[in-house]
Formats: structure tokens, sequence, C-alpha cells
């Protein structure tokens, strides 16, 4: 059983830059095969897909966030983490961290088994 728990300031002013982590027991961020993706959902909105850091540390990241967001890992301590820069209002979202465990063949789908139950972060002044 996977769990992933995100953590980080609930408030961010415009400008600045958001920063979470994902914190993950029951499962390793390096097993073969596995992708751990940060989503948002703002009040109100659909989710949407930000990006991913694979088990090999590979990156991918949503077209229209690509400019501003960066993942990356501390294989150490288990976790990834979330970096958005040049935050504005419009960033106010509850952020998920997920994964997808095992690959299923579908290598340009993303089909997440685990999530964190989210944060909500707020960009304001």
């Amino acid at each position: 059983q996977v769990q992933l728990q995100e953590s980080g300031p609930g408030l961010v002013k415009p400008s600045q830059t958001l920063s979470l982590s994902c914190t993950v027991s029951g499962g390793s961020i390096t097993t073969n095969y596995s992708t751990w993706s940060w989503i948002r959902q703002p009040p109100g909105k659909g989710l949407e897909w930000m990006g991913f850091i694979g088990y090999d540390g590979s990156t991918y990241y949503s077209p229209s966030l690509s400019s501003r967001t960066s993942i990356s890992r501390d294989t150490s301590k288990n976790l990834f983490s979330l970096q958005l820069t040049s935050v504005t209002p419009e960033d106010t979202a509850v952020y998920y961290c997920a994964t997808q465990t095992e690959y299923d063949g579908e290598y340009l789908t993303l089909r997440m088994n685990y999530w964190g139950k989210g944060t909500l972060v707020t960009a304001s002044s």
C-alpha cells in the first residue's frame, strides 16, 4: 500500500515561488517504470496535470506550465518536490501528488493508482 503526503506552505505571495514536497511510504520512487506526478485543481475547476518525474529522474511537464514548473526528487528521503515560479492568484488550487507505480503498456497515458489527499495553496497578497 503506497501512501503519499503533500507538505508545504498553504500561502504564497504573487510573483513568488510555490514549493511543495510529497513524501512517499510503502513504495520507492525508484521502482522500475514508476512515475510520480503533480496535479492541481483550482476551485470549481477540473484536474490539471502539471508534470512528473520518472523512476530514473527524467522529467516531463505540461506544455502550458513547463516554463514555470520544476519537479525534483531526493531518493535518500524517498520524496519528490514541486516548484512553481512567478505565481499569480490563478495558481490557487488544491495540489495533489500521485503515482503510477507500474507500466501498463500505455506509454503515452498516465493512470494514477495512488493519490495524496491534496493540499490547498492560496496565492494571495
